[in-house]
């Protein structure tokens, strides 16, 4: 079963809007340069592909890339890992970020309804000037690493600059992290110092940081200072806190610092240390380098995104998700940052599109989950805020179904290009993407990515087209990981991504290929059902369920049934609005759902009321922690959850002992 695919687009750009389109002055130039027919997308990606070199010279060259070449595009094009790009390419990612130093906005946040603060250029790269030469006198240099526990405050923002000015690595984790989270993270990178905030807003209520830092503190021996940035509280006793200083006191001696020693390292010159969920596990520490976060980040803000100087850029994000590394990127395209911290359900899901009324926003970014929420309460932006800025909306973090699309469209805003994404962690960016010249279809991804030989594989490693199956990389592209930390021989990082099929990043999502060329992502690999041998992603349950109004949230496993015979049987979870009680009548409503719109095998078996789902802290529910738990195993790392007490909704329920 799959969607069914949409005869009519949505959305489909002007003939004015396709000629203004970043993406179409590339391929221009991109044509005249190289001498070929760049004609349609189709022909723009399959060049990208197969001519790597001329496709990645010319993003550097389209970007304006801060630094020094190099002859040398692809060293050993052929390994896959092991391709090296730019090997004589020397660069720094801040000085990319960090061009201007005029009084228009770099930054403009706001910490729910409690705090409004911006920041110009000067006012950035001044800041950051101060921080660098601080992180300097305490000993940081190239390749040592800088960690933050900090909300998507500007200064955070400032931080990762001047640690990465400097050729230091940079790794950040959002305070909603509890201590054993946060050391399972940091702990393995020993770094040298730590930023941390004292607490911050959630919800309009403030949460203290204090105490736990000082624990986190105690449990990272690396560290030689630990700054302290002041945003809920007016004054702060750090005497518990090991090696503790305020911000203003830590870079009080360097004020009169005016400029950045920008140090130019190689391409493959670690920049972040991202982290899987952890949901299986300690997370894996996976090192993203600078040139090819920067290259990657250019190529999809600026040609896939249309991010160009003076638009304003937003991202609902923590800096626990690597969505804050892509959008703090978008300083490289010219763009002012709208930084966001707190609830997005302020004010009933209204106060993301106060930020955007307010602050002429050009590029809204946020979750499916949060379209979804807002669906659900029937906002309505398009009746209520002044949008005429607004030129697209980015999805992502789970499928956003035809249902969310539509919504979009009929309650948002009608003429918007809707990008639904999805890559992720390991790649720092995406494999399927938006184009701002081609149509929108419900529940399609409109594209792969440039340079991204992005496939899907059958079961046997065959390329298929209108079927499900894994979706694939077959050809190396400049952001994937240097590697993992603390794996010398590369065996783990192998591993993650190469087993499957020889020579081929396989990405564990389970997807296919439209007769659009777009695509539909169904689920993680790991988590599609199979009763009686049938593969059904569990997006495709999730869309109907989503039909259902007295439905908030669903997850869906499937339960070994009977016991040890090898089956499974499909067992649907839901959490209900308020004062609903999951009775016969909406049991029928929802199979009954499922059944008109899916097929009998993505009936559940099964239906149970619960009072929460749970979710990792980047807001993706984690179907494999409760089918763990259903199953009477172990979950390996409960800190990776945002939410690890709603586990306890699925322990020993009767209704599924039978």
């Amino acid at each position: 079963m799959s969607y069914p695919i949409a005869a009519a687009p949505l959305w489909t750009p002007s003939p004015e809007r396709v000629a203004a389109a970043l993406i179409t002055g590339f391929a221009q130039r991109a044509s005249a340069r190289w001498q070929r027919p760049l004609d349609g997308y189709a022909a723009l990606h399959a060049w990208s592909v197969a001519h790597p070199e001329e496709f990645w010279t010319s993003v550097w060259e389209d970007g304006d890339v801060c630094g020094v070449r190099g002859d040398t595009v692809l060293a050993d094009g052929e390994r896959m890992p092991g391709a090296r790009w730019f090997p004589d390419a020397r660069l720094n990612y801040a000085e990319n970020l960090l061009r201007s130093r005029d009084d228009a906005d770099a930054l403009v946040f706001w910490g729910e309804d409690k705090v409004k603060n911006r920041l110009s250029h000067g006012d950035l790269y001044r800041q950051v000037a101060h921080f660098a030469a601080a992180l300097q006198e305490q000993g940081v240099g190239a390749g040592d690493r800088v960690a933050a526990w900090m909300p998507n405050l500007p200064e955070t923002i400032v931080i990762m600059l001047a640690a990465a000015s400097i050729g230091a690595v940079f790794s950040s984790a959002s305070p909603d992290f509890g201590v054993q989270g946060v050391l399972d993270r940091f702990g393995q990178i020993e770094p040298k110092v730590l930023v941390a905030v004292d607490g911050y807003y959630y919800n309009g209520k403030v949460v203290d940081c204090l105490d736990r830092l000082a624990a986190i503190a105690d449990g990272l021996p690396s560290l030689r200072r630990v700054v302290v940035v002041p945003y809920v509280h007016a004054s702060h006793d750090l005497s518990h806190i090991h090696h503790a200083r305020l911000l203003p006191e830590f870079v009080r001696p360097f004020l009169a610092e005016t400029e950045i020693p920008f140090v130019r390292l190689p391409f493959a010159h670690p920049l972040f240390i991202l982290y899987s969920s952890g949901t299986t596990g300690v997370p894996k520490c996976i090192v993203h380098s600078a040139g090819g976060t920067l290259l990657q980040h250019i190529k999809e803000l600026r040609l896939h995104g249309d991010v160009r100087p003076g638009d304003r850029l937003f991202y609902f994000t923590t800096c626990g998700w690597m969505m804050w590394n892509w959008l703090v990127s978008g300083l490289a395209s010219g763009a002012t940052l709208l930084l966001y911290d707190g609830s997005p359900m302020v004010g009933q899901g209204s106060i993301l599109f106060d930020f955007a009324e307010a602050e002429r926003m050009t590029h809204f970014g946020t979750s499916a989950k949060f379209i979804d929420g807002i669906a659900k309460l029937g906002v309505a932006p398009r009746e209520t805020h002044d949008l005429t800025s607004l030129r697209a909306m980015f999805s992502t973090g789970s499928p956003l179904v035809p249902e969310g699309f539509e919504y979009v469209y009929r309650a948002v805003k009608a003429d918007l290009c809707l990008s639904s994404i999805s890559g992720g962690t390991d790649i720092i960016s995406c494999f399927v993407l938006g184009n701002p010249t081609l149509p929108v279809y419900p529940g399609e991804i409109q594209c792969r990515g440039l340079g991204m030989a992005v496939d899907v594989f059958d079961e046997t490693g065959t390329p298929i087209q209108g079927e499900k199956g894994e979706l694939v990389c077959t050809a190396p592209f400049p952001s994937m990981p240097v590697g993992f930390w603390n794996d010398p021989d590369g065996s783990r990082y192998r591993a993650a991504y190469f087993e499957r099929f020889e020579h081929v990043w396989c990405h564990g999502d389970y997807c296919e290929i439209t007769a659009h060329a777009g695509l539909i992502i169904y689920g993680r690999s790991d988590a599609t059902l199979n009763p009686g041998g049938v593969r059904i992603g569990t997006a495709e349950i999730y869309r109907q369920v989503e039909k259902c109004d007295a439905v908030l949230e669903s997850l869906v496993i499937g339960q070994q049934w009977p016991a040890g015979s090898g089956d499974v049987r499909v067992v649907l979870f839901v959490k209900l609005r308020d004062g609903r009680v999951l009775d016969d009548a909406l049991c029928e409503q929802i199979r009954q759902t499922i059944r008109d719109n899916a097929t009998p095998r993505h009936v559940p078996a099964r239906i149970v009321q619960v009072d929460d789902i749970p979710r990792t802290r980047s807001g993706k529910i984690v179907e494999l922690a409760v089918r763990a738990v259903v199953h009477g195993e172990p979950v390996k790392n409960l800190e990776a959850l945002a939410n690890p007490a709603a586990l306890d909704n699925f322990r020993s329920r009767p209704e599924l002992v039978n």
